[in-house]
């Protein structure tokens, strides 16, 4: 297994941030057929596959004001008004996705994307682990 650890930084703002460019470049060395996890160690950030750039990160951060709203109603109380939600969120985007790698391309689908979806404004840094399991060479499968 191959393992990388990203760095990222996504601001005083709920952000959702793309992370293809970064995937793609890394299971690219590696040329070969398997699967790419990726997990972002954080227990207020998530990992989400989907279409980026037609404000569709924006649809995302909207609906996901409109089920975890920044307000007193959190029990888990500290930082910024409503941080709790962001302890919640994980829940609902998880914290990891794997994604199939063919000839070391990502197999995403024509509009799909890879981004870390993060409403923690009290915490800009994030570190994201990429790992690349190698598909076994005698063909028998995992």
């Amino acid at each position: 297994m191959r393992t990388t650890l990203l760095e990222l930084r996504t601001g005083g703002t709920e952000a959702v941030v793309d992370i293809t460019p970064q995937c793609a470049e890394f299971v690219a060395e590696t040329g070969g057929d398997g699967l790419l996890n990726v997990f972002v160690p954080h227990s207020t950030a998530g990992v989400a596959v989907m279409e980026l750039g037609s404000r569709s990160d924006e649809d995302l951060l909207a609906s996901l004001g409109d089920l975890l709203p920044a307000d007193d109603r959190w029990r888990h109380r500290h930082g910024s008004r409503g941080h709790g939600r962001s302890h919640v969120m994980p829940a609902l985007i998880a914290p990891y996705a794997t994604v199939p790698v063919v000839s070391g391309k990502l197999a995403l689908g024509t509009w799909q994307s890879i981004a870390i979806v993060d409403l923690n404004v009290d915490n800009p840094d994030r570190r994201v682990r990429l790992s690349f399991l190698t598909s076994p060479a005698d063909g028998a499968g995992w």
